[in-house]
């Protein structure tokens, strides 16, 4: 056997080893049973399936929400890749800003009362009970196990029914081509779009998102992202401590993004 052919049988007994163990049982003479076992392979983020174990949610503090900035839809807009978007040649600008996605925005609500603003972050508040899923004809709109809601491209019609539906206007209709995409977005023309909590970061393991993430390091630290079911965790603690509520509480949706100093 030469070098190389010894190199080669090394390298190969190695990997047998460290795949697999062979057990060696005589169950009577001259009768061997030989027995291999695979080391089972180890699972990676995102291919299990999504259980109703968490429930992934927010809170949003307004009274850390200050005037001017924007860093949460900058960063949502980067991560979505809806900066992107393009305003087509000749298009209205006004008809154009009216048009193109916004899957996060800065709302204003003044207390009639009192005379306070509030800034609120509003995007898909990911309710428990969603009227976009109970309008859609086709399935397209659904919640997942985990909380979040989504739609999806491939049998979205473009019916826009869960647009009228929703409470919080939280939805976007892309009527232009898109040129550009991220691979982690898909994103076509005729459908319907909105906030999904990042949900490629969620299947990746990522423990945040992009607007808590951006409100964190270049905002008031207004937003807290996490796990609504888990008693220990940050976000069920701060909800525990801070007085906070849902938007449209009338209409018992049961949000997952709830707001604090409102």
């Amino acid at each position: 056997m030469n070098k190389h052919q010894a190199g080669v049988d090394t390298s190969r007994r190695g990997f047998l080893g460290a795949a697999a163990a062979v057990t060696t049982v005589t169950l009577a003479p001259g009768v061997i049973l030989h027995r291999l076992a695979v080391a089972e392979p180890q699972s990676k983020p995102g291919s299990e399936a999504v259980t109703d174990e968490v429930r992934w949610g927010m809170l949003i503090d307004s009274a850390k929400c200050a005037e001017g900035c924007d860093a949460c839809v900058t960063a949502c807009n980067r991560e979505n890749g809806l900066d992107l978007q393009e305003q087509p040649e000749g298009e209205d600008t006004g008809k154009w800003d009216r048009q193109v996605a916004k899957w996060i925005r800065i709302v204003k609500v003044k207390d009639n009362l009192t005379g306070h603003v509030s800034r609120l972050p509003m995007m898909c508040q990911h309710c428990e009970h969603p009227p976009c899923v109970d309008v859609c004809p086709t399935g397209a709109s659904f919640k997942r196990a985990d909380g979040i809601v989504m739609v999806d491209r491939h049998t979205c019609i473009g019916c826009r029914y869960c647009m009228m539906a929703c409470p919080y206007k939280a939805r976007s209709f892309i009527h232009e081509v898109v040129d550009t995409r991220l691979t982690r977005v898909p994103r076509g023309k005729g459908c319907v779009e909105s906030c999904n909590l990042c949900v490629h970061r969620r299947d990746k393991g990522t423990a945040s998102t992009a607007c808590a993430d951006a409100c964190a390091t270049q905002g008031g630290r207004a937003i807290l992202f996490g796990d609504l079911k888990d008693p220990e965790g940050p976000l069920r603690k701060a909800l525990a401590t801070l007085p906070s509520r849902q938007i449209r509480e009338d209409l018992a949706l049961n949000t997952g993004v709830r707001y604090a100093g409102v």
